[in-house]
């Protein structure tokens, strides 16, 4: 693994090497300085951000931009590896995410951009095309192409406010509307039997693994239960999904919506909280969805957002459950919530059948114990399993604070992180 883990990390069982990977090089944080590698989460508890499998990677900081760093790596990989041999290798670029830098050459493209955060956007999204096109280039050389199959992946839509676009989709990053969603995906194989499709199938990330596994041979237990679908004749063929459903979401700790509840949710689902789903063409969204407006590109200047050309929506005109037909209506601009009742119900139904063999939402507060300053300045591993609490012998220790440690103890016992949207 090559580039950005964001999986977490507090022990080392949680490293990419203890999960699957037989080496890797990068960050373990969502973001950082593209040059130095360094980064705060808080004042006063900042560290170095880059590894070489277990270890800090102290001898490559050398001011290289990561995107560049990160393909230089990519290539000596393939120009060592026996490309008789299989290989799974994953790069997560860095790019394209705040904080908001490029080199220098790649700005000089973009000075006709007036918006200082969009030019530098477009620069560093130029650096990563030249990247895709190196490693490309590198699988041609070292004799790895006709034998591959290249899948380009984002994580979520972007943020306008920081340069991204997402018109004519409605909202942003973070948000469970489609702009903040979809993104831009492709797969690249000499494998695809059919060139040039555009699949407008339902994809969920959850399909590689099974679609991946059977590609290189594999096969795959049928009491692994997976969520997952092998989608391949969908991309390779222009064949159905077998998925006819995605959740998005369902997240019970966001902050709830004022006006929802379980009585407009049909006594089936309460409103009030946080979830997105889709089935088939039809998109239910309940709770605040977040960010909802349409912003064109054209909004922005150096002076910021120019509310003049953008759309504002109000959630505060008590709504809390909106239904759309996103095949004849992508950009979420008609509701049909109250024309089709049915339809909710069905949805609704089944985000509650999914919330049923949901796992308890584990979200444990900031440790001390976790500050870069305590761990040789580095980011990094740092909760022991045999520590024990201090002062744990004491007698005069409450039973209220030794069931306390004891349930910290419990929400640090996996690897598993939250759920974000970085």
């Amino acid at each position: 693994m090559v580039g950005k883990w964001h999986l977490g990390f507090y022990r080392k069982e949680c490293m990419p090497t203890h999960r699957g990977f037989d080496s890797f090089f990068g960050s373990l944080l969502g973001s950082g300085d593209y040059y130095n590698h360094y980064k705060c989460d808080s004042p006063g508890t900042c560290g170095y951000d880059l590894y070489e499998n277990d270890n800090a990677a102290w001898e490559h900081d050398r001011g290289i931009y990561s995107t560049q760093m990160y393909t230089q790596r990519v290539q000596n990989i393939l120009a060592s590896h026996n490309p008789q041999k299989p290989i799974f290798l994953y790069i997560a670029y860095q790019a394209v995410h705040s904080p908001l830098q490029a080199p220098g050459n790649y700005l000089e493209n973009y000075k006709s951009i007036t918006n200082v955060n969009r030019r530098r956007y477009a620069a560093m999204l130029s650096c990563l095309d030249e990247a895709v096109n190196n490693i490309t280039m590198a699988l041609q050389k070292y004799g790895f192409y006709e034998n591959s199959i290249i899948i380009y992946s984002s994580d979520n839509g972007g943020q306008p406010m920081a340069g991204g676009n997402n018109w004519p989709l409605r909202g942003s990053k973070g948000t469970y509307w489609e702009g903040g969603i979809r993104a831009v995906g492709f797969v690249h194989s000499p494998f695809l039997k059919v060139k040039g499709h555009i699949c407008k199938e339902l994809i969920h990330i959850t399909d590689w693994f099974p679609t991946l596994v059977t590609l290189a041979g594999g096969e795959i237990e049928e009491d692994m239960k997976l969520d997952g679908y092998d989608i391949w004749e969908a991309i390779s063929e222009g064949k159905r999904s077998p998925r006819i459903d995605i959740l998005h979401n369902i997240d019970p700790m966001y902050t709830k919506a004022r006006n929802g509840s379980w009585a407009s949710g049909f006594g089936i689902w309460n409103t009030a909280i946080q979830s997105a789903i889709r089935v088939n063409q039809w998109k239910l969204l309940t709770g605040n969805p977040g960010y909802g407006d349409w912003v064109p590109p054209q909004s922005f200047s150096n002076m910021g957002l120019n509310r003049w050309h953008n759309e504002r929506v109000s959630l505060s005109n008590g709504k809390s459950l909106w239904l759309f037909n996103i095949t004849a209506d992508p950009y979420e601009r008609i509701d049909l919530s109250e024309r089709y009742p049915d339809v909710v119900k069905q949805l609704l139904r089944r985000l509650a059948q999914f919330n049923k063999s949901a796992v308890p939402v584990r979200y444990p507060p900031k440790d001390p114990r976790s500050n870069p300053k305590l761990n040789g300045g580095v980011w990094g591993p740092w909760y022991k399993e045999n520590e024990k609490q201090k002062n744990s012998g004491k007698k005069s220790k409450k039973k209220k604070d030794k069931k306390n440690a004891s349930h910290r103890k419990q929400q640090y016992s996996g690897c598993h992180p939250s759920l974000s949207n970085s």
